[in-house]
């Protein structure tokens, strides 16, 4: 392939013969008449498979049966990108697809694909030589080579193994062992909701109180956390916390701050009853453009910039330790999320205002 010509240039150059597109093949026209049965139908094929990442995920099912993962490993394509074409190879009957555990495996529909399509793909994969092609076949090959071994999917997922699944190790898990290592002292789960959180983080913690302004979500955390002796739910609004002045270790502030009407006077009260270097920990949404998407979710704000934030932080008296976008979610919208941890700082390193 030519110096700085894009892999997918590459490929669709290779679509030719002789300096001509290869939909005009005369190999193409067969007893007389084109493989396709109508004018639409020859037009649908051609398109179907004159897009060199289709032709690229057609190559590679007809070798090996594989994931969207391992194709998305294999082509360095975004995962998105990947489905889609696939989704458009399967209509069409080019591929067949089946469930294995939580993953779906691709192959070439040898069995049943339809007659005009298996014969317009023979020919191009005859037709067809590009470095692109072959260095998906090389990927794909040692891929497999290290799933089919006993010992080998570490080695087929190193680099991108966050992405993959394998049994027992999931996002939960981890967290689960996360929490394991944690040593809470008082705690302040500030808009706990029903006790998801405090389910999991208050058995590590000297006490927790689940601090919420629903009825509904109070009972419902009463009923989850019922067993652990530790903690005490209670009614209360975040503008006015009902606590006395650096009263707690830890306050919590997770998927709460795009709720409240007064953001800065809610950090301003959990900054009152943090002690002297206690820890806020945040979680909130960035800033976004989908009020429309979130108001059904009780959302008053449009979520926080990280540098909006640490300014609300900073009014506050906290000082910043971390915040910053630190993960963005895969379905649409794809909403980023914003964590943030700061602590309050003795009197003696206070700003003081005269």
């Amino acid at each position: 392939m030519p110096p700085g010509v894009p892999p997918e240039e590459g490929l669709e150059r290779g679509l030719t013969r002789s300096g001509q597109p290869w939909i005009n093949d005369p190999a193409i026209v067969m007893n007389g008449s084109p493989t396709a049965t109508s004018l639409d139908g020859a037009v649908g094929l051609l398109t179907l498979f004159g897009d060199p990442t289709r032709v690229r995920l057609a190559a590679l099912v007809a070798r090996h049966e594989l994931t969207v993962a391992e194709l998305t490993s294999i082509t360095r394509l975004a995962q998105s990108r990947v489905s889609t074409h696939l989704g458009k190879l399967r209509e069409a009957g080019v591929l067949r697809d089946r469930r294995s555990g939580t993953s779906t495996l691709y192959a070439m529909n040898d069995g049943a694909m339809p007659t005009d399509a298996r014969r317009l793909w023979e020919l191009l994969e005859s037709v067809v030589a590009d470095a692109v092609l072959e260095g998906d076949r090389t990927r794909a090959d040692a891929l497999v080579r290290a799933r089919d071994r006993a010992d080998g999917w570490p080695d087929a997922v190193a680099g991108e193994m966050e992405r993959h699944y394998s049994p027992g190790r999931t996002w939960e898990a981890t967290a689960r062992a996360f929490v394991g290592l944690l040593q809470l002292g008082e705690v302040l789960d500030a808009g706990a909701g029903d006790g998801t959180i405090a389910q999991l983080l208050a058995p590590r913690a000297q006490r927790y109180i689940c601090l919420d302004r629903s009825s509904r979500m109070l009972a419902a955390a009463r009923v989850r956390l019922r067993g652990l002796p530790n903690v005490r739910v209670l009614p209360g609004d975040l503008h006015a916390i009902p606590a006395a002045d650096d009263r707690f270790d830890h306050v919590l502030l997770f998927n709460v701050l795009t709720h409240v009407a007064a953001p800065a006077r809610a950090l301003a009260e959990c900054a009152r009853v943090l002690r002297p270097g206690g820890v806020l920990a945040l979680v909130t949404l960035d800033a976004h453009s989908h009020a429309a998407v979130t108001a059904g979710y009780g959302h008053v704000h449009v979520g926080f910039r990280p540098a909006a934030l640490r300014r609300l932080l900073a009014r506050a008296g906290l000082a910043i330790d971390r915040c910053e976008a630190t993960s963005r979610e895969r379905r649409p919208p794809h909403f980023t999320v914003v964590s943030a941890f700061a602590h309050k700082p003795p009197v003696s390193e206070r700003n003081v205002d005269g």
